[in-house]
């Protein structure tokens, strides 16, 4: 439709100052995207919270770049940013910060088109509410499981606590999992029947489990597993998985125990 309506444009005066404007943002937009070296998300989107942050910025078409910080990587911005090592850390010119939520709620900020924390109260309510269950509830159970069998074996060469790790997925996930089958509507959407925070933040841990294999039983919770294709399949989710699931495998996927 965008295309059609430029393209018709050319054709009198009055169509192209009707479609200025718009063109004026898209190419302000486009130049912010370009902006290489300006934007910086300091992580690993292995890390749900990384991960939500770059989707949020890919679902908004803002090109952010990632640079590796945390786990004893990164230089001054990130430690500037993330004064607690903690990833991501964020950088926007001379502005710098971290945690997750904070990033994008700058982002929504600086760049409200199109919006992804509604402005509706009950929406951008719920929306938070989704955005914190992320956050805890599923990284506690989520950062059990894939912490004892990848990280701590695979990347930190450290002893892993498989009884925690099996614990978490016997006991943590089904409650959230079960939460959620009975909270997704048929727009497939959490809030408002589109894409927003919500939908980002709930599946940033359900890809990082399906890296390391662990995900939901499709008997038991059909709308929750149609629901988490759906977001991961989108473009903002798909290039970051699959280098995800690369890393994974590169480094010889979950250790389990004997």
């Amino acid at each position: 439709m965008r295309r059609r309506t430029t393209k018709n444009a050319a054709a009198t005066p009055s169509a192209r100052r009707i479609v200025h404007p718009i063109a004026h943002l898209v190419a302000q937009r486009c130049a912010v995207s370009k902006r290489r070296g300006q934007v910086i998300v300091f992580g690993a989107t292995l890390s749900p919270y990384v991960r939500k942050t770059m989707a949020f910025g890919a679902e908004k078409g803002l090109e952010l770049e990632l640079q590796a910080g945390g786990m004893g990587r990164g230089g001054p911005d990130f430690e500037a940013a993330s004064p607690f090592r903690k990833m991501p850390g964020f950088k926007d010119g001379d502005f710098l910060i971290s945690d997750s939520t904070a990033i994008v709620t700058y982002l929504e900020a600086k760049f409200p088109n199109p919006n992804l924390i509604p402005e509706e109260p009950r929406a951008r309510a719920r929306t938070i509410w989704y955005d914190e269950l992320a956050d805890t509830l599923m990284m506690a159970a989520s950062g059990a499981i894939f912490g004892n069998r990848f990280v701590r074996p695979r990347v930190l060469k450290m002893e892993a606590d498989f009884a925690a790790a099996d614990a978490a997925e016997r006991d943590l996930l089904p409650p959230i999992f079960d939460y959620l089958e009975g909270a997704i509507p048929d727009s497939g959407f959490l809030i408002e029947d589109r894409i927003t925070l919500a939908d980002i933040a709930v599946a940033s841990p359900l890809a990082t489990l399906g890296c390391i294999g662990v995900k939901t039983c499709p008997e038991r919770y059909p709308r929750l597993t149609a629901w988490a294709e759906a977001i991961l399949a989108r473009p903002s989710f798909a290039g970051l998985l699959a280098k995800d699931q690369a890393v994974v495998a590169a480094m010889g996927g979950p250790l389990l125990p004997a």
